[in-house]
């Protein structure tokens, strides 16, 4: 039976008899002076006081000649008292005709019913927009995932607390702003199509420029328009924007994500690492007032400063294998094979040591930590460290066993950067497609002087992720990347009822 169609006639004939009393459906404006949550929080000043609310219709018990409803606004709910005998039949009887679903206006004054339920005592309510679809039903609201991320907006009339993860994803996003500012960062916007995708190793978007008739990528970082800019003499930049990556999709990852890149002047990854730890312990504090907060169960603390921990030592500690002592790619592969790692006959030394960390160390690092000395090979913008280097100033700050960040001192030496571009060109051909291309004017900017430089990225949804205890990704983005819906197999309304 094709609910849907019948709920539509029912709702459709209702709209007819509104419109035929001379009642708009539709409304243009209304002014409130209250929301939900100001009244039931300052009852006391505001008792039979005048108010006027708007929102949306929960629910609706309609007793013969009273009704009561709750409308929901962004704060809150408030019930809605209304009695025929006080608002007129003609008008009680089209409020008779309003749903679940329907938003409304209403003024009154504020009231405490006999069941103590803080209340307005309706003398005027106004229908501002007619509702043709039902809402989930409510004794179990929206619980199917697929259609919560699917129909973002119906998750966010029925769950209050995805609006609140929302709100707070907000608040992060200024608080770190503020946070930046105050240290006299200079926020910024720089291109999101670019002629050459760079800074990260990661597979792009492409799309084509009709007018120009040139092929275009979606940015993967922000990373080399910000450091043109360090160049050009500005000295403390940062940006945060929408990020593109062609890759898979799971709690971690989404293809159009959020990231926040800065770059400072005159300073090295240890000065970053430093912004870091006090900007996440900033911004953890003005969300939970604490530095000990919990994720998935687990306990996180944020108390500065972090745990630093040799991307080398980690391996050790985690494995056993210590690559101080293992010198040559040969080596390292049969230190991989003997713990069971599948690496290709080739690869190097570096993303041996990689493949071990990801494999034994990162699952392990639940409290946040810098994990520092990554090789050369697999950080291809950043400098060489002086007493190594086979390895760079570098740092990526992990929680939950996840990647928060990654920063480097950032490599300024031209000539080296061209030589690290060819190299990944080299692996490209190989057939690793997230190698970097060698972007010939952004060396060339090297060549004018980048002074030494500190730079940082840092993952956004993530970080909402942890400091709203969300399991994944798609639920701190308000409108996560989707398979299209197959219509032949899948109702339009699986997930709702009357």
């Amino acid at each position: 039976m094709d609910t849907t169609n019948d709920l539509w006639r029912i709702r459709l004939e209702k709209l007819e008899l509104l419109r035929q009393a001379d009642v708009e459906p539709y409304a243009d404006r209304y002014v409130r002076t209250h929301k939900a949550l100001d009244i039931l929080e300052h009852f006391e000043e505001l008792e039979d006081q005048e108010v006027s609310v708007a929102g949306r219709i929960m629910s609706k018990r309609d007793q013969g000649k009273v009704i009561f409803v709750h409308v929901q606004d962004l704060s809150g709910r408030i019930q809605i008292y209304i009695r025929k005998d006080e608002l007129g039949e003609t008008l009680f009887d089209l409020i008779t005709k309003f749903d679940v679903g329907d938003i409304v206006g209403a003024e009154g004054k504020v009231f405490r019913t006999k069941r103590g339920e803080i209340s307005i005592h309706a003398r005027n309510v106004k229908l501002l927009s007619k509702a043709m679809r039902p809402l989930p039903e409510k004794f179990h609201g929206l619980t199917n995932v697929e259609t919560r991320y699917r129909r973002r907006y119906l998750d966010l009339i029925m769950n209050p607390d995805v609006r609140q993860v929302f709100v707070t994803r907000s608040k992060i996003i200024r608080f770190m702003r503020e946070f930046l500012e105050e240290r006299d960062f200079l926020e910024v916007e720089t291109p999101t199509l670019h002629t050459i995708p760079g800074g990260a190793a990661a597979r792009p978007f492409s799309t084509h420029h009709n007018a120009l008739d040139i092929d275009l990528y979606l940015r993967i970082a922000l990373e080399l328009p910000l450091k043109r800019l360090i160049v050009g003499g500005f000295e403390k930049v940062f940006e945060i924007g929408r990020t593109f990556r062609n890759e898979g999709i799971s709690i971690k990852h989404n293809p159009e994500f959020t990231m926040m890149e800065l770059y400072q002047a005159y300073a090295n990854f240890e000065d970053i690492m430093e912004l870091t730890e006090e900007m996440i312990a900033h911004i953890v504090k003005k969300v939970h007032g604490t530095l000990e907060i919990t994720y998935q169960g687990q306990s996180l603390y944020f108390k500065t400063p972090w745990r630093r921990l040799p991307m080398l030592d980690g391996i050790l500690e985690y494995s056993g294998v210590d690559f101080r002592s293992i010198k040559t790619d040969e080596q390292a592969r049969e230190a991989a094979q003997k713990k069971g790692l599948h690496v290709e006959a080739d690869v190097s030394r570096g993303k041996i040591i990689n493949e071990f960390f990801e494999e034994f160390v990162e699952p392990n690092l639940t409290q946040p930590t810098f994990i520092t000395g990554h090789p050369v090979e697999i950080s291809p913008l950043a400098k060489r460290n002086s007493d190594q280097p086979e390895y760079t100033d570098r740092f990526e700050a992990f929680i939950f066993g996840r990647e928060l960040a990654n920063a480097f001192s950032e490599l300024n030496d031209p000539i080296d950067q061209r030589q690290r571009f060819e190299a990944q060109a080299a692996e490209r051909i190989k057939g690793d497609d997230e190698a970097h291309i060698l972007d010939e004017d952004f060396v060339q900017a090297l060549e004018y002087g980048l002074p030494p430089t500190g730079g940082l990225g840092i993952g956004i949804d993530r970080l909402v992720m942890f400091l709203t205890d969300s399991a994944s990704i798609r639920d701190v983005i308000l409108f996560p990347t989707m398979r299209p819906r197959d219509e032949s197999t899948q109702s339009e309304d699986e997930d709702i009822e009357e």
